[in-house]
Formats: structure tokens, C-alpha cells, sequence
């Protein structure tokens, strides 16, 4: 066995052992270290990428070097690869980016904790790439949730606090149905590892048994996963939990933790249950159907925001909708453009969220739109990072944003039942896209006007009720108590924007990668 075989399982312990070991570190040592152990797991991940590419085909890695059905398996192949590869790229800008919010929002004891959550997060984000074991997803699903719930509550505000019970519970609803799913498989194949189970799921579809407990199984996962992923309508817990983290936090949940649940339902789709099988069920157009629903529906809530935090939260209801649109069509085509929107949407999100950062820094650290206008003249980079992000989601050319909706309609025109439904829904979802992002960058580049204020209120009041009395403080506080943008913030802006345009420039190889990716996943 070659040593970068062993990398996937290096990545995961690597993590795991980054959070161990911040315990006992300050904050500002356990961020290095967590910065360091991403980068580290980010060029093992691209090690094992080149390897799969190489090879052309992927492999397993027995834990503990016990064969099935005893033992634990990692798998790893080019889909996994590409990924993880982006996953802990994103992770580190976001980490940067955010890092002075940080140090102002999370208490100088207490910030060590906020970077083992995040080490705990990566873990599990890699365990759900790589695992071939369900119960394993199981195991970090719930690590993830956890790591989640810490990156919420740690800033120890009321909205923060009660955005975290919100989740949790909403999560623990969803990993209550996962578990229930596992189970019955488990009743049913008698595995918990993949590809045993998907031996035993093809033999009992063959001889026609257990129709009922099978589309019982594929039912419950499918709504447990959307449910913590956060398909619309089970996107309520997104808003306070994306808007009122802190930007760190914030750019994490939304680019990466809902596309790790969402990569976990695609791996089971294809390696236990066999797409034909899920197919037959008509859980994907179920999937269609709510997919579509958010698609307009993230979009019409975020048009009605005046926070900017909560605008972006919405967005990304609307987006999780094109990727299960993108599932539900039910071809090798869509699920393609619903992966790689996964990564357009890891990518652009971040960017917004840290740009989000700059732009209210340069506005006495208000949200709300009248207050932020002109920001993008006060902060230049971060008006850019955010236009770039904001374009890319509307679709504009050269960028992801634009080549994931061409992905969509080109796949919807292969689909002649789903065709007309999924055009129409990526053009009102396009026109809506475009009415709040682009007002948001027509207001940021707008010359700010008076206005007045009415004794004991600020610009905030009306988006941010929890925080008005610190709103009013900052307001009335001198220029060198907020947090200023910086290099790590600027370095965040500027690669993430590098990032978006390669991936919209340089399609093709992704794409291909992705197609070979599902292939081995098969």
C-alpha cells in the first residue's frame, strides 16, 4: 500500500488530535494550530486527489486492517479527493477571514473552544467524505452537530444562545430520523458497511422483497438529511443561526456543514441504496418538488430582509434548493450540476460572509442597509469581494455561479418531464437572485444620505432587535475601538474571489472530475 493511501485516514485523526491538543492552548495558539493543521490536511487531501487521478479508480482503506463485514473503511477516490481538497481550503480562508471577529466576539478564555469546534468540524466533514461505514456517518454527523452548536452559542448572546437551541433541536430531528433509516437498513441487510449493504439492498430488489421497509428506509433518510442540510421548509433554523454567528462561524455553516449532509445523502444514494432504486422510489421527485419550492421561496424571504447577515442566510435556502432541484431530476447530468454547485456555492457563500465583515466594519459595524451605504467605497476589497459573490449567485458569466445554472438547464433540457418546471423555476429564481443581490450592491456603492434618528434609536434597530444597545454603543464609540480590516481579511476577500473565477473560467477539468468522481462512487 502506497502512504498516500493512508492520507484520508491521517486527515481525520490529524483533526481530531488539532482539537485535543488546542484544550490546552491559549486562543491565539490554538488558532495558529488550527491553521496550520487545515493547510496540512488540505495538501494531504490534494496528495490523495492526484493519487485517485492517477490510478483511475479509488480504493479502500481498512481500519485496523480488518477486512469486511468486521472491520471500518475509508474510501477515497477522485469525487472525494476534490472535496475534501475544497472543503479545507474554504475552511482555512474563512478561518482567517474571520479571525479578528473572533478575538472581538468570543472572550479571550473561552476562544481555545470556539478553534476545537472548528477542528472537531473539519474531522467530521472529512469522516462524512470518506467514511464507508454508516454507523461512522452516524458517529460524526453527530460530532458535527455538536461542533456546530459550539460554533453558534460561543459568542454568548441572547439571539446566539437561543439560534443555537434552534438548531440543536431541529438537528437532533433530523439525526433522529437518520438513525431510524440506519436502523432498518440494518434490520433489513444485516451491514452497516457500504458495499456489503448495497450487495444485500441489489439481492432483495431483485427478488422483489421487503418493497415497503425499503422505501421506508430511503424515505427517512432522504427527509433526515434535507432536514439538517435545511431544505425548504426545514430551513427555519438558518436565519439566526447563519446571522448571528460570528463570521468564522457563519461562513463555515452555511459553505461547508449543510454540503457535508448533503454529500453524505449522494454517497448513500449511489453506494447503499443504488440510484435506480431511489429513482423507483419517487423520493427524488419529492426532492424536485421542495427543491424547486426553495429555490423561490429562499429567494422571496431574502428579498424582504433589511439585515444583511439574515439577506445572505436566506440566499442560502434558495441555493440548497438548486441542489436538490439538481438531485431530483434524477440523472447523471443534474446530480453533476448539483455537486458541482456544492462547490460554487461552499465557495461564494464564504465570500460573502467574510466581504459581509468589511463592508459593516467600515459602517460603525451596522447591518442594516441604510447604514451600509457607501461601504463599498469605505472598504474597498470587501465591496468588490461582495459584488463578485453577489454577481456569481445571480449567474453572471466567467464566474461559478454562472456555469452551476448552465449546468441546470442543460440537464433540465435531458430530462423532458422535469424540463419545463426546472426553467422556469431557475428563471424566477434568477430575476429574484438578482433583485436582492444587486440592490445590495447598488447600496453599498450608493452616496449615503441623511437621515434621521429618532431619540434612543439607531440604524439597527430595526434589523437586529438583540443588539440594539451594542449597535448604539458602537455608533457613539471612537473609530479605533472596532475592529479594522486587515491583511488576514483582505487575504480571505482576494483568494476567495480568485477561487470563484477558476472555478467559473476553468470549468471543464471539475466537471469531468466530477463525472469520473460519480462513476467510482457507482
Amino acid at each position: 500500500m502506497s502512504i498516500v493511501q493512508n492520507f484520508p485516514f491521517f486527515s481525520i485523526i490529524l483533526a481530531m488530535f488539532s482539537g485535543i491538543v488546542s484544550s490546552v492552548l491559549s486562543g491565539k495558539k490554538a488558532r495558529n494550530l488550527s491553521i496550520a493543521m487545515i493547510l496540512a490536511v488540505f495538501v494531504l487531501s490534494l496528495s490523495t486527489l492526484a493519487f485517485c487521478w492517477g490510478t483511475g479508480e479509488s480504493y479502500t482503506y481498512w481500519m485496523g486492517h480488518f477486512p469486511a463485514p468486521w472491520g471500518n473503511e475509508i474510501r477515497a477516490g477522485i469525487l472525494e479527493g476534490v472535496t475534501a481538497s475544497l472543503f479545507s481550503l474554504v475552511m482555512v480562508l474563512s478561518v482567517i477571514g474571520g479571525m479578528g471577529h473572533t478575538e472581538q466576539d468570543v472572550e479571550a478564555s473561552k476562544q481555545n473552544l470556539f478553534y476545537i469546534m472548528v477542528d472537531l468540524m473539519l474531522s467530521s466533514l472529512l469522516a462524512l467524505i470518506y467514511t464507508n461505514d454508516l454507523f461512522t456517518a452516524y458517529v460524526f454527523v453527530e460530532i458535527n452537530t455538536i461542533a456546530g452548536c459550539g460554533m453558534i452559542m460561543i459568542r454568548q448572546k441572547g439571539r446566539s444562545l437561543s439560534s443555537a437551541i434552534r438548531y440543536m433541536i431541529l438537528s437532533q430531528l433530523g439525526s433522529g430520523l437518520f438513525l431510524i433509516g440506519l436502523s432498518l437498513l440494518y434490520g433489513v441487510t444485516g451491514h452497516l458497511l457500504m458495499s456489503p449493504a448495497k450487495e444485500a439492498v441489489t439481492a432483495i430488489e431483485a427478488a422483489g422483497a421487503y418493497q415497503i421497509p425499503m422505501l421506508m428506509i430511503v424515505a427517512v433518510i432522504s427527509v433526515g438529511l434535507a432536514i439538517k442540510s435545511g431544505l425548504y421548509p426545514f430551513h427555519y433554523w438558518i436565519p439566526d443561526t447563519y446571522g448571528y454567528a460570528t463570521p468564522t462561524a457563519s461562513a463555515i455553516l452555511s459553505g461547508l456543514v449543510s454540503k457535508g449532509y448533503i454529500f453524505l445523502l449522494i454517497k448513500i444514494f449511489y453506494r447503499v441504496l443504488g440510484q435506480e432504486h431511489v429513482i423507483a422510489s419517487q423520493i427524488v421527485n419529492v426532492l424536485f418538488v421542495f427543491g424547486l419550492a426553495g429555490m423561490v421561496m429562499g429567494s422571496v424571504h431574502a428579498i424582504l430582509q433589511r439585515d444583511l447577515r439574515r439577506m445572505i442566510a436566506y440566499s442560502s435556502v434558495a441555493q440548497i434548493g438548486y441542489i436538490y432541484m439538481g438531485i431530483g431530476l434524477g440523472t447523471q447530468a443534474g446530480m453533476v450540476a448539483a455537486v458541482f454547485h456544492v462547490f460554487t456555492h461552499s465557495i461564494t457563500k464564504a465570500l460573502l460572509f467574510i466581504s459581509a465583515v468589511g463592508l459593516y466594519e467600515a459602517s460603525g459595524d451596522r447591518k442594516d442597509y441604510h447604514s451600509l451605504r457607501g461601504s463599498g467605497y469605505r472598504a474597498r476589497l470587501a465591496g468588490i469581494g461582495f459584488s463578485v459573490g453577489a454577481l456569481s449567485m445571480v449567474g453572471f458569466p466567467m464566474l461559478s455561479g454562472f456555469i452551476s445554472k448552465l449546468l441546470f438547464a442543460s440537464s433540465a433540457l435531458q430530462t423532458p418531464g422535469k424540463r419545463l418546471p426546472t426553467l422556469i423555476a431557475l428563471a424566477v429564481s434568477t430575476v429574484l437572485n438578482a433583485v436582492y443581490f444587486l440592490r445590495m450592491v447598488i447600496t453599498i456603492y450608493s452616496i449615503p444620505g441623511k437621515r434621521t434618528v429618532k431619540t434612543g434609536q439607531t440604524g439597527a434597530d430595526a434589523a437586529d432587535g438583540t443588539e440594539r444597545q451594542n449597535a448604539a454603543s458602537d455608533s457613539g464609540s471612537t473609530a479605533g475601538s472596532r475592529v479594522r480590516s486587515t491583511w488576514n481579511l483582505r487575504l480571505a476577500v482576494l483568494c476567495l474571489i480568485l477561487l470563484n473565477l477558476a472555478l467559473g473560467m476553468f470549468s471543464q477539468p471539475v466537471v469531468r472530475a466530477l463525472e469520473a468522481g460519480l462513476e467510482m462512487f457507482a
